[in-house]
This record gives C-alpha cells, structure tokens and sequence, in this order.
C-alpha cells in the first residue's frame, strides 16, 4: 500500500487540468525526445480527455502502481525476479556441478546467455523508466502544475529545463550500470553460479523466512546509511556524490542520477546477502522493491506521508529536507539512524553545501548572510509536507534578529 498525499491529489480530479498546469512553451520539447521524460507534456491535452474517463479508485491504484513499476525499474531487477519466480515454479533446470578444464569453459557456462540477460534487463527498465516515467511526470509535473501547494515538498521551487534533461541522461547511464550489474548476477545465479540463495521455502525453517524480512531490511538500510554518509565527506562528496545533489529539488527521476561508481557501489553492497546469508529469493526481492519504491516516494518532491503501520518510515519531506540542505538527514527507510547518530535536522541548526557531517552549525555560528539564506529555504517548505500540516523547523524573523542582535553585543 502506498504512501499517503492528499485525496483530491490522487483522485486526480474530476475536473480537466486548468490551462495554468501546462509547462510553459519554452520547457515544452517540440517533437518527441527519447531522451526526454517530457513527451507527456506534447500529449497533455489526449492524456486529459482520456484520464477524466478513468474511475476515481483505478486512478489511485494506477498511479501507485506506476511508482512501483519506476522503482522495479530503477534496480534494474524485472529480470531477476523473473528468473526466480521461473525457477521456483520448476520451469528452469537446475544446474548440477561439475569440473572445468579451463578459466574460459568455467565463465562459458557460468555466463551462458549472458546478452539475453543484458538486453532483456536493460529493454525492460528503460521501457518502464521512460514510459511509466512520462506518465508519472504528467500526472503530477504537468496536470497539477497549478496547484503545487496542494502536492509538492517545495512548491515554488523547479528544476530548470536544462537540469531536467541532465538528470534524465545521467539517470539513464545509472540504469545501464544497475540493469546490467543486475543481468549479470542472475545470469551467473541462474547458470548455477555460488550464491546463498535457496527456493524450497521449508529449507532452512519457516521462523527464518519470516525473520529474513527484518534482517535484511535493517542491513541494508543501516549499511546504506553509512554509504551516504561516507559519500558525504568532502573528497567522496566532491568526485562523486555532488552530482546527485545538482537537483536541489529532486523528482521522482533524480533517484538514479547517480555518479555510476557510486550507484555500482550501493548496488553490490546491497546484494552481498545473496552471497553471505542464506536467503530465500522472495523476502529478498521484497525488501528489494520496497526500498527502491520508496526511493522513487523519497526523491518524488511530493508530500508522501508513511501510513500508520510503517512508524519507522519517514515522510518524503524527510529526503526532500536532505536535497535542499545537503548535509543532513542521511538515512533512507528509517530515520533512527539519524537519531541515533546526531545527524537529524534540528530546529537551531543551519545547514549547507558547506557544513559537512551532518551536524550542520548552530544559529548563534551562523553569519548574517548565512542567517538570510537559511531563513529564505525554510519559506520555500511547504508546510503541508509535515504532519497536521505544521512546518516543524519554521523560524520567524524575529529569532534570526534576535540571534543575530546576541552576537552584535
């Protein structure tokens, strides 16, 4: 089940889009781009026609799906889960050991079909990041332009055309890198390649099925925390991690745009249970799809709120916080990490491009120029992004000016 927005956001309306919602002329693509997320903005007008027909609950459940969908995609793991499911349900032989003659016979046969695996990974992601991708983008970014107080984490803050391109071509290398990393590990897992996977669910004990959910959840996502702090120290920040930060105000396709070292990075810290653990392929694959769906939630730039059930998952506004103040709240799908670790957003705390550690610098440190800026971001929240639609870290003028007459004394 999805995150929570608005009601009248996912219904989608009854009503069409009013003209205010289109982009204006010169963020419109005069032809279709393959490059370009965009083409939905060319159709608006046929999508809306068509879109109005649709009834209110296949709208909601349409539109989640298609997050979900993104976010298969952006693992590049359509593949594998294909594959596992195949073998589950007996339609793939299994591979029986044996001994090699040579280095080459060895990766013959632990790579048979190795370009099946990378063509059909990398076609299916793209297909679904650009297709699902475009739908997405009009649904929110197009059709509720107008009303972005009513959706968006920073409503009247954009990325440019130009950003919006370069995200989109650096997302789509970051796809080669994970469908194809991907391709590889279940072609080598299919061709009877070491791994600790298993498929007969009784194996190792029901209890465990059930308790690899928690396991590999707080695995990876505490492993991934210290990741993106690492990332965040200055030299991994500068040469790598900097490019992810280029889209202050992230959308649902910022979350590949991703230097490829570092996306290859998290990806293969992300699998090593398939290797160390033994793990059922369908737990795995779960968490799998959980995280990066919510990824997609997290970088969307739309208020998402977790449900009742998911006390440990933070609101999108939370990773929204950490593009628009850089060194600050690194955690994915827990925020007790940052908790823990001191690196939570403070109220009485600025951060910066500039402020590494996530410990930012208290107001009393802070410049007056420092003092401005910050004051001016915290304005562009939207407040509806928080719970009870109250901005938690607001801070009026007044405080600054009082901060600010402290020092001068």
């Amino acid at each position: 089940m999805a995150p929570r927005i608005s009601e009248p956001v996912l219904a989608g309306c009854e009503a069409e889009a009013p003209a205010g919602a289109r982009l204006p002329d010169s963020k419109v693509a005069k032809a279709w781009n393959p490059m370009s997320l965009t083409w939905s903005e060319n159709y608006n007008e046929g999508l809306e026609k068509a879109w109005v027909r649709v009834p209110i609950v296949l709208k909601r459940t349409l539109v989640m799906a298609a997050v979900f969908v993104v976010g298969m995609a952006m693992s590049g793991e359509s593949m594998a889960i294909f594959t596992h499911a195949r073998r589950q349900l007996g339609l793939t032989p299994t591979s029986e050991a044996r001994t090699y003659s040579s280095i080459k016979e060895f990766l013959d046969v632990r790579f048979k079909d190795l370009p099946y695996f990378l063509i059909s990974s990398n076609l299916v992601s793209y297909a679904l990041y650009f297709g699902i991708g475009g739908f997405l983008h009009w649904y929110f970014y197009v059709r509720q332009r107008a009303s972005a107080e009513e959706w968006k984490c920073q409503p009247n803050s954009w990325l440019s055309p130009e950003l919006e391109l370069h995200e989109i071509k650096v997302g789509s290398l970051a796809l080669l890198v994970t469908g194809s990393f991907s391709a590889f590990l279940t072609c080598w897992i299919t061709n009877g390649g070491y791994s600790s996977v298993y498929y007969d669910i009784g194996e190792y004990g029901y209890a465990w099925v059930l308790l690899q959910f928690p396991v590999i959840f707080l695995y990876q996502d505490y492993v991934t925390y210290w990741l993106h702090r690492m990332y965040h120290t200055p030299w991994l920040y500068k040469h790598f991690h900097k490019l992810h930060h280029t889209y202050k105000h992230p959308t649902a396709f910022s979350v590949t745009a991703i230097h490829p070292v570092e996306v290859l990075h998290i990806q293969m810290t992300l699998s090593l249970p398939l290797f160390t653990i033994p793990v059922h392929w369908g737990p795995f694959y779960i968490i799998v799809l959980y995280t990066y769906y919510h990824g997609i939630i997290d970088h969307s730039g739309i208020n998402f709120k977790a449900y009742w059930w998911q006390p440990w998952q933070p609101d999108a506004i939370f990773h929204d916080n950490h593009h628009q103040y850089f060194h600050v709240n690194f955690g994915f799908n827990c925020f007790l990490w940052d908790k823990l670790h001191g690196t939570y957003r403070r109220k009485d705390r600025i951060y910066r491009e500039d402020t590494f550690y996530g410990q930012g610098k208290s107001l009393g440190e802070a410049t007056r120029e420092e003092l401005a800026q910050d004051l001016k971001e915290r304005h562009l929240e939207n407040p509806k992004a928080y719970r009870d639609d109250k901005m938690e870290f607001a801070i009026s003028e007044e405080e600054v000016n009082s901060t600010i007459n402290k020092k001068n004394k």
